[in-house]
């Protein structure tokens, strides 16, 4: 074939290629769908200029595009800029390992107050993760704080020891145990391949935002505190001669967390010393089983875009000496929860599956007049506190639901005050006050303020460009 006959044949392929090619782009870009259409239905181009048309439309999408990694690179820049100064927000670099060994490991979260004297309201609280490996045993223990026990993930049971009593329950994802400062307890994870998690929310009674673990048994990591007394006082107390004790405990493992074997976790799990999902006992007693926060009927807030389910001292009695609530959002991917902000309660929150955004809006941080908008992105156990009367704004990623467990403090009396959608407190004003206010009748207030019909949760706007936090 002559090089004259091939060229019709090569400015079809090219013609066919650039169609493809139109085509694929144009699954992205509108714009470049409707510029290839173009090119294609000219009847006055011949197939040279159809493909230099063609070419020019790719050359523009890749320009656009080229375009919008710039903008979203500076936009990226700037917000990591927002994170250094952020001081309600807390990640990795926030957190010490307190804990590690082979089967499992306890990070503690800097002090509120480490990052901002913002946070002075809630110094005398500090929140710290467990995780456990599969068939892992966490070896007795208590500590000089107040805690709130939330399972995240995993099974696993727990003993606790009142006095002379012992209380054992198997734990699940959702469970929330309430235990008081200075409790001995061990735990296990009961699962042979899943993981076991648990965020701990704790309150000092010693010295204000410091708690102490004392270990019952162990060896030099962590050292039982019964071999930290002198040899004398346990010959003693314990009626066994030195010989016998120092034996005694150099058997002892070196470890917090211990492997136990599947027919130990089996004969744990089995004992009926008490049963997880809350409740009352009978007579009217208080329940100290944990409580559930998926076992309720019903979310509090639900919809499409998410549900929020909360449990409070009304409904598990454990949690008033806290004054406390514990919440979990699950934000469905492209929605987010409508704004608002607590009256008194302080929001502390760690995100336990998913990514998106908060943005809230803070008074300057110089205490001049004015606002300033505190915008950070929220990964997989990123800490973010929000105080009260801070109106403030959660948003899932696109590609992943957003979920987060909250802590809200000082709930006695709070009242949360919806910014926008059903319910939102606008719709309360007085008709003189909404024009007033708002400068405009009373029809166009109502119309911004009731044009949306959700509750809660809402679905984030199409044209929302928040591409470093997808």
């Amino acid at each position: 074939m002559s090089a004259k006959s091939k060229l019709p044949l090569l400015i079809l392929i090219l013609s066919v290629a650039a169609l493809f090619a139109g085509l694929a782009f144009a699954k992205q870009d509108p714009e470049l769908k409707q510029c290839s259409h173009q090119c294609r239905v000219q009847q006055q181009f011949d197939e040279k200029q159809k493909q230099e048309c063609a070419r020019k439309c790719e050359e523009y999408h890749q320009d656009k595009k080229s375009r919008e990694w710039e903008e979203d690179k500076k936009q990226t820049k700037e917000y990591e800029e927002e994170e250094k100064h952020n001081p309600y927000v807390f990640e990795d670099r926030h957190f010490s390992t307190a804990i590690k060994t082979g089967k499992g490991r306890v990070d503690i979260l800097t002090k509120f107050t480490e990052n901002s004297d913002l946070l002075r309201a809630i110094e005398n609280y500090r929140l710290a993760l467990l995780v456990a490996d599969p068939r892992a045993f966490i070896v007795p223990n208590h500590f000089d704080a107040n805690a709130v026990f939330v399972v995240t993930q995993g099974r696993g049971r727990i003993t606790l020891i009142h006095e002379d009593k012992r209380q054992s329950f198997n734990i699940e994802t959702g469970d929330i145990i309430r235990i008081r400062a200075g409790t001995p307890l061990y735990l296990i994870n009961r699962d042979d391949n899943e993981k076991l998690f648990i965020v701990k929310l704790l309150q000092p009674v010693n010295r204000p935002d410091y708690y102490d673990v004392f270990y019952g048994a162990g060896g030099a990591k962590p050292k039982s505190f019964f071999e930290t007394f002198s040899t004398e006082i346990l010959e003693a107390v314990l009626k066994t001669s030195r010989d016998k004790l120092e034996s005694f405990f150099e058997k002892q493992g070196k470890d917090a967390f211990l492997e136990a074997s599947k027919e130990q976790i089996e004969a744990m799990s089995r004992r009926e010393e008490g049963t997880g999902g809350g409740g009352m006992w009978p007579f009217g007693a208080e329940s100290k089983n944990p409580f559930n926060l998926f076992r309720k009927r019903r979310p509090s807030k639900f919809n499409k875009y998410g549900q929020l389910f909360e449990v409070d001292a009304d409904e598990f009695k454990q949690l008033k000496d806290f004054d406390l609530r514990v919440s979990y959002a699950n934000i469905s991917r492209g929605s987010m929860t409508a704004p608002f902000y607590n009256s008194r309660a302080i929001k502390i929150s760690i995100v336990v599956q998913g990514q998106g955004y908060i943005e809230m809006v803070a008074p300057q941080a110089s205490r001049k007049s004015g606002y300033e908008k505190i915008r950070s992105r929220l990964r997989p156990d990123t800490v973010f506190v929000v105080p009260a009367g801070h109106p403030f704004v959660t948003v899932a990623s696109r590609r992943t639901n957003l979920e987060i467990l909250c802590f809200e403090v000082n709930i006695a009396n709070n009242v949360r005050y919806l910014l926008a959608g059903e319910g939102n407190f606008v719709q309360q004003f007085e008709k003189e006050a909404k024009e007033l206010a708002f400068k405009s009748r009373e029809e166009v207030v109502n119309r911004i303020f009731g044009n949306q019909d959700e509750e809660f949760f809402f679905p984030v706007p199409r044209q929302q460009r928040s591409r470093d936090y997808e």
